[in-house]
């Protein structure tokens, strides 16, 4: 089967401005309100509701199917593009869910959200529930496990549907003990690329690409990432960057909470949007539309100076 290889215009667009740089995702599928492609500029926002008793970003506030569904309704009229929903933590040293509790979790908000027009991605590792919840309505697969599971790339393909490949070291209970690498950037870019040709190939008709900030990374680790936002943006695929929250945010900033680190996430998610990220993975919907404006009007008028003291306010 010939790869779905991105065309030399959208290879291109990472010498545009991040704000102007187009990007698109193509499903051989109908997505809610008739359109077959999402295509946006600049960083779009993926927003995330945690069906799970145990999140570490919440502790658990959306478990309940009717708080999931009002929170995914709430960050898809904030901006979001896509509401991720996940039924299984995958925090450091999470245990692992079975199939049926994790089917249980997500297939009502799966289903409620996308019968009012949300895009919605479901956040999985199992082949198993992404082919269920795809049926119930979901787009596209995000998958932090990489696609390591052939079945799941087989499930992708013939649903039609899109996937994330997420870079993960280990599995969520063991991945941040002692994560070693030779070149972590490489590693991690390798990674990736291999991964995205083996679904194309296979007939998956578009992917997404995530480093996989602190899964399986150290601070070291994810600061390289971050730096190395325009090196993985430049493989010809979209760049997911999902830090929103985390650990390693906290211990450079000193904010042990995760629910007080909005302003440590808005640094590092502006930084990778300023970079080339296409997607960003958000707990905070409403700050991240709000920062991205400011700084693609910033921008903007760096990039055309002629422009500038023509408004005002």
């Amino acid at each position: 089967m010939t790869s779905a290889r991105p065309p030399a215009g959208e290879r291109a667009a990472a010498r545009e401005p991040w704000h102007a740089a187009e990007h698109v995702l193509r499903f051989p599928r109908t997505l809610p309100g008739g359109a077959t492609e999402l295509r946006w500029r600049g960083a779009a926002l993926m927003g995330v509701v945690n069906v799970t008793p145990d999140s570490f970003s919440d502790g658990g506030a959306t478990y309940a199917a009717e708080a999931a569904v009002a929170a995914g309704l709430r960050l898809a009229a904030e901006g979001a593009l896509i509401v991720d929903v996940g039924g299984e933590s995958t925090r450091p040293g999470a245990a692992a869910v079975d199939a049926d509790e994790e089917l249980a979790r997500v297939l009502p908000v799966v289903a409620a959200l996308a019968e009012r027009g949300v895009v919605v991605s479901v956040d999985t590792r199992k082949p198993l529930v992404a082919e269920r919840a795809l049926a119930a309505g979901a787009a596209l697969v995000n998958d932090v496990s990489g696609l390591r599971d052939p079945r799941m790339v087989a499930v992708c393909a013939a649903a039609g549907a899109p996937a994330v490949i997420v870079h993960m070291r280990g599995e969520p209970a063991t991945m941040q003990q002692d994560p070693r690498y030779d070149d972590v950037v490489a590693d991690v870019g390798a990674y990736l690329a291999a991964a995205a040709g083996r679904a194309l190939d296979a007939g998956v008709p578009s992917v997404v690409l995530d480093a996989g900030i602190g899964f399986g990374k150290t601070v070291e680790h994810n600061l390289a990432l971050l730096h190395a936002t325009p090196r993985l943006a430049a493989l010809g695929h979209p760049l997911l960057v999902g830090a929103s929250r985390k650990s390693f945010l906290g211990r450079l900033a000193g904010v042990p909470e995760p629910k007080d680190r909005l302003a440590a996430t808005l640094a590092a998610h502006l930084h990778a949007a300023r970079r080339g990220a296409a997607l960003l993975r958000v707990h905070d919907v409403a700050a991240h539309r709000q920062a991205l404006a400011v700084a693609a009007a910033l921008d903007g008028q760096e990039d055309a100076p002629e422009r500038r003291g023509s408004g005002r306010g």
